[in-house]
């Protein structure tokens, strides 16, 4: 018996010991099984694009520059020079328009519909004009320049749609669509829109797209002139706000600009080449016009922006002259970034550059760095813009718009006119325009300090 019995209880502590071996690793198992699922999980949310980003080119890169953005409190987001922050809006706001007159701002979304704001009724609350866009949403939206109308870039149509601003009896802003949308353009994608007109009364639309063609087309939307950028790829594109240049930015390191040329009838002419905007060393992501085209502000891959004298006779071969230019370094801004939206106030005195969702604003005279707005949205901002009077600077970046003072461009006036009436005699009437001129400056600016 008990040479039958001894082998049993020997067998006792393996039989332990293999079911213990077998417990540690399913264990083992298990913990890399739920690693394996977690790192997949996460290696889609990295690699998924967001499809409601304007502005900036898609794929993985912006999905990985979504990823750096810190999202605890944009709705909150408060800084001394904000004057008010837009609500309405229930989608990504894409895009930003002022009106020439300087009464209006409007403001395109995904959520479908094109916003009209009261430029001085900003201060007072979230007042505005909902239009809607049937059928699409609008990624651009820009004003006639009678600000009488507005075209809207569809991006599901990939086309141009025509609105017509009116009133009511009671004052009220109407808008309604023009039948029938320009004819759809199926090459590429539409980049941006523009609207111009010239002294002698002729009108176009702009439409860019993304590969190299620009197209001037009339009211109708019929195309008069197409231009070939040779770019390699458009990355910007606009109308001057005189209406009579077409510029582009693309792959190649300079800015093109034609003329948009029509008869002393208002009748279309041609579309000849201008002038170019050069001196970078790679591509230029952004530039912008000051009020009267006669200043242009460029930015680039480089990590630069430039700053050029535009007024010159374009017609005898006369190029800009280049009068600043520096380097950008907005703070927060760790990843390598693949665009930056440049804007150039109405007197040209103040330009600003998004990067990411954060702003830095500088002087264009000196150079020097007035400000820097971090962390404004909670998304890539989309459009920068200032409005007409140059008093504030606007973004949007997801479904709020920031309105920040234009603080710099009140000491930039007072410190350019302090230096034209030095040299000027006590009792020069030149000397009391530009003194009277000063006062308001420091009073205005005195008031956003006080109220801030």
């Amino acid at each position: 018996m008990d040479s039958v019995t001894e082998p049993k209880q020997q067998s006792l502590p393996a039989i332990a010991v293999t079911v213990i071996a077998g417990l540690l690793i399913w264990v083992l198992l298990s913990f890399f099984r739920k690693k394996e699922v977690k790192d997949t999980d996460e290696q889609v949310n990295e690699t998924k694009p967001n499809e409601n980003t304007s502005n900036v080119k898609t794929g993985n890169k912006k999905a990985k520059h979504q990823r750096f953005l810190k999202k605890p409190s944009f709705v909150n987001f408060t800084h001394p020079h904000l004057h008010v922050t837009l609500k309405g809006h229930s989608g990504k706001v894409l895009g930003l328009d002022a009106s020439i007159n300087g009464k209006y701002m409007a403001s395109c979304s995904d959520d479908r519909s094109v916003r009209l704001w009261s430029v001085k009724d900003f201060g007072s609350g979230n007042k505005c004009v909902r239009v809607n866009v049937e059928f699409d949403h609008a990624r651009q939206a820009r004003f006639s320049p009678d600000s009488r109308a507005f075209i809207a870039g569809l991006a599901v149509e990939n086309t141009v749609r025509v609105f017509k601003l009116g009133k009511k009896d009671d004052g009220v802003t109407t808008c309604i669509p023009i039948e029938g949308d320009f004819k759809k353009y199926n090459q590429a994608e539409l980049l941006n829109i523009g609207v111009g007109a010239t002294s002698s009364g002729g009108s176009y639309v702009m439409t860019a797209y993304k590969n190299t063609t620009i197209m001037v087309r009339n009211l109708k939307g019929d195309i008069l002139h197409t231009i070939n950028t040779n770019q390699g790829n458009n990355n910007y594109a606009a109308v001057s706000p005189c209406g009579r240049f077409v510029a582009s930015s693309g792959w190649t390191p300079d800015v093109k600009v034609w003329a948009v040329n029509f008869t002393r009838s208002g009748d279309y002419k041609d579309v000849t080449r201008a002038f170019e905007l050069k001196g970078h060393t790679t591509s230029v992501w952004s530039f912008d016009f000051n009020n009267d085209s006669t200043r242009m502000v460029t930015v680039s891959k480089d990590g630069s922006w430039r700053f050029y004298d535009t007024r010159v006779e374009y017609e005898k071969g006369q190029e800009p002259y280049l009068l600043n230019s520096g380097e950008f370094c907005i703070t927060g801004c760790s990843v390598d970034v693949d665009y930056c939206i440049v804007a150039l106030s109405p007197d040209a005195r103040v330009a600003a550059v998004a990067c990411m969702n954060n702003i830095t604003v500088f002087s264009t005279a000196t150079g020097q760095v007035e400000v820097e707005f971090l962390e404004v949205h909670s998304e890539i901002i989309s459009s920068l813009i200032f409005d007409i009077g140059g008093r504030y600077i606007l973004s949007s970046g997801d479904k709020h718009i920031r309105v920040f003072h234009n603080t710099l461009g009140y000491k930039e006036t007072i410190r350019e006119l302090e230096d034209k009436i030095r040299p000027l005699p006590s009792a020069s009437t030149t000397r009391e325009r530009y003194q009277k001129q000063i006062n308001e400056a420091k009073k205005a600016l005195t008031a956003i300090v006080k109220n801030s």
